[in-house]
């Protein structure tokens, strides 16, 4: 009687490499393509930027009663009357249309379909259905911050929207 002994650690056949060779390199790709896709949809948010924080500037370089546009941030620094500071979104909240401060009405006046706004936002002339988007300001040290991430829906205007320095 011969006895044949088989190895308990056989080496794996060249099949069997190539497989888990080709498995590991799908799931490497498909872990590359998740995180891409990913990075594609998260925001990029970059001070300065819309979406960000931006510095607008110091408390004393707003005098109470003015309206200071900030382009590239797309909002309005509103100063109002008693030191309060609000930040009010440029768009419309009718149709998104860009809305203009007219200081010769002392409102904001919408292009696309006449909507007016007082200067806290508060509607004045419809068509528009609710006050302008306002963003967070914050004052650290006399410096005006506005949160341009973080959009806040108003259905009315309130003495709390205002942040005082």
């Amino acid at each position: 009687m011969t006895s044949t002994t088989q190895n308990p650690q056989q080496e794996p056949s060249r099949r069997d490499f190539l497989q888990v060779a080709w498995a590991a390199t799908g799931a490497i790709s498909l872990a590359v393509t998740g995180g891409v896709a990913l990075s594609f949809f998260a925001p990029k948010v970059v001070e300065g930027e819309f979406g960000g924080v931006f510095t607008v500037g110091a408390v004393d370089d707003f005098p109470p009663g003015s309206v200071t546009p900030i382009t590239t941030g797309r909002f309005y620094v509103v100063r109002q009357a008693d030191g309060g500071f609000v930040a009010l979104y440029q768009k419309c909240t009718h149709l998104g249309c860009a809305v203009p401060w007219n200081p010769e009405a002392g409102s904001f006046i919408c292009p696309c379909h006449a909507s007016a706004f007082e200067m806290d936002g508060a509607v004045i002339n419809p068509p528009a259905p609710r006050p302008l988007d306002r963003f967070p300001v914050t004052i650290t040290e006399g410096v005006v911050s506005v949160d341009t991430g973080e959009r806040i829906e108003r259905d009315h205007v309130s003495g709390a929207d205002a942040v005082y320095a």
